[in-house]
């Protein structure tokens, strides 16, 4: 009798250390799974800040371009649409769509001030292509930066056996990667070098000297 007591005793030591043990890397795991969730949240807090900031500069832009091309209405419209509901959007993967939408329509604009050389070379103008440029950049440097971080969350809620307490947990991948849109990578250039050499529409063509 005193045996199989004894052998009680060990069974019931071995599964308290197991559950013990279970529940240790279930906590862990959990409590790494709140810190990186977090960080994805942190960094697209900053990628939403500069895409603000973005949007906020646009109506001066569209304004100054107005003053010299105020019959391109559909280009306009379009912006407007597209930055509307950006600042509506109120998740990320919605966010991500609208600037999409209005990186199509900016790109359409700088396409227009080609035509336009005294808006090339108007300084209000120059200022704040020269802002939005700096903003781009700062939008490529926090995507790739949101990028990096939620693909850590998402490889490390995918991995063995953190799927099984993650799925316990109520953690799932996330899938709202920022990926530059094929409006943002078909933005022309545009060229402020010479603005005087450039011709306005319906202007007669410069006679070649002889």
């Amino acid at each position: 009798m005193g045996k199989v007591l004894i052998a009680v005793v060990v069974i019931l030591v071995i599964v308290l250390v197991v559950v013990l043990l279970f529940f240790g890397q279930y906590v862990g795991v959990k409590n790494t799974l709140v810190t990186k969730n977090e960080a994805v949240k942190s960094a697209w807090s900053q990628v939403d800040i500069v895409l603000q900031r973005r949007a906020d500069l646009i109506p001066n832009l569209v304004e100054t371009v107005k003053g010299y091309a105020k019959q391109e209405q559909t280009v306009f419209g379009d912006i407007a649409k597209a930055r509307s509901q950006l600042l509506s959007a109120n998740t990320p993967q919605d966010k991500i769509a609208a600037n999409g939408q209005l990186d199509g329509a900016l790109g359409r604009l700088l396409l227009i001030v080609e035509n336009y050389p005294q808006l090339k070379s108007n300084e209000n103008f120059l200022r704040l292509q020269d802002e939005l440029a700096g903003t781009e950049n700062r939008i490529a440097v926090e995507r790739k930066r949101y990028n990096d971080t939620l693909q850590d969350y998402n490889t490390y809620v995918q991995q063995f056996p953190n799927s099984i307490f993650a799925a316990w947990a109520g953690f799932k991948p996330n899938e709202a990667y920022f990926a530059a849109s094929e409006g943002a990578r078909e933005v022309p250039k545009v060229n402020f070098a010479n603005p005087s050499t450039a011709t306005p529409p319906g202007s007669p063509q410069p006679v070649p000297a002889h």
